[in-house]
């Protein structure tokens, strides 16, 4: 059993930053990947980046160069810092790991970014 809780959404402007934190507890959280998705308004659910139980990380063609993924392996907690923010990054934001197949989800984090 795992238990995710995300923090950090809000409101920013166009250009703006924020840094969503994922705080995993219940499980081995070093020995899990770690993933953040996104919904948008009338979208489906969306892979933002991913980052490996050993640091290796990928991101979505859409935020390549903008956003940065992270973990605090003493903390149990994963980061997605995001910069240069775009209305098209307004969503639900989610974080989420798999154990034996099946996913585990935190409650969702609102980004919204107004222009």
């Amino acid at each position: 059993q795992v238990h995710l809780v995300e923090s950090g959404g809000g409101l920013v402007q166009f250009g703006g930053s924020l840094r969503l934190s994922c705080a995993a507890s219940g499980s081995i959280f070093t020995l899990r990947d770690m993933a953040w998705y996104r919904r948008a308004p009338g979208k489906q659910r969306e892979l933002v980046a991913i980052i490996s139980s050993n640091g290796n990380t990928h991101l979505a063609n859409s935020v390549k160069g903008r956003f940065t993924i992270s973990r605090d392996n003493a903390k149990n907690t994963v980061y997605l810092q995001m910069n240069s923010l775009k209305a098209e990054d307004t969503a639900v934001y989610s974080c989420n790991t798999v154990i034996s197949g099946v996913d585990y989800w935190g409650q969702g984090t609102q980004v919204t970014v107004s222009s």
